[in-house]
């Protein structure tokens, strides 16, 4: 009897595999990866301080590094502006300048004053924005016109995952990698338009080593960004908070500076 029941619940859980459409299956795999990176509480944070070392590359050879301190704060989604605010800034002592994005614009924070960015840089940071899969996560999951499309299993770096296609209503799409364990994002892929030559750039963005960073959240501390097979990006964390009540002027403009035009 036992055996008998035993091979009904197989049967049972074969037929309900074989009616999950693919669909079906790349929405529940993005419901699973939203409970390990700690459920409601990673959608409702409010904000996030990450504190570590951040290196840019040109050509593979390290072209820029500071330790850098980055304060984010989600705010609602408004029409064709990202739903986040970020301030970046660098040095052990914080006076090697920082970088603040708001919903409106982006601006290079320096002793001289603030710089706006030029278009091309601000559009490349709302695009990149919107393409990341924990801003997916935490902002953009019930966004009319988002659509889920699994790929199926798979294996990378001797792991077994769960791929899924995300495409949103402007025909962007996104591919991730959910490891198969864990249920957590480790790789994204996505391809942009170079409007300079003419052809298409392959991004990619890699995570690891995460960890409870507070209220059940998981975050990872290291994180990699590659372009066309040639790394430009790394940020290695050595500590990561959420909701420590930011205050609002870290995310304005000082009065004390101009502001400076936009470049050509």
């Amino acid at each position: 009897m036992k055996r008998a029941a035993g091979l009904i619940l197989a049967f049972a859980l074969l037929a309900a595999a074989a009616d999950e459409t693919r669909q079906d299956r790349g929405k529940r795999v993005l419901n699973e990866a939203v409970e390990a990176l700690g459920g409601n509480a990673f959608l409702h944070m409010e904000d996030r301080i990450e504190t570590g070392r951040m290196y840019s590359f040109y050509r593979e050879q390290i072209s820029g590094f500071s330790n850098a301190i980055i304060y984010t704060r989600y705010v609602a989604p408004k029409p064709g502006k990202v739903g986040i605010l970020e301030r970046e800034i660098f040095g052990k002592k914080q006076d090697e300048g920082s970088l603040l994005f708001t919903e409106d614009g982006a601006w290079d924070l320096t002793f001289h004053g603030a710089r706006p960015f030029d278009d091309k840089r601000w559009n490349n940071y709302q695009d990149s924005t919107r393409r990341n899969i924990f801003y997916i996560l935490r902002q953009r999951l019930n966004e009319p016109g988002l659509s889920l499309y699994s790929q199926g299993s798979d294996m990378y770096e001797r792991m077994p995952v769960e791929i899924v296609d995300i495409t949103d209503a402007d025909g962007v799409t996104v591919t991730v990698y959910f490891d198969k364990t864990t249920k957590l994002p480790i790789r994204q892929t996505s391809r942009r338009r170079n409007p300079e030559f003419k052809d298409w750039d392959t991004e990619v963005s890699i995570y690891g080593k995460f960890r409870d960073v507070g209220g059940g959240v998981k975050w990872p501390y290291d994180i990699k960004r590659e372009r066309n097979g040639e790394k430009v990006y790394e940020m290695y964390s050595e500590s990561v908070e959420v909701n420590k009540s930011v205050k609002d002027n870290i995310f304005t403009i000082p009065a004390n500076l101009k502001i400076l035009p936009k470049p050509k």
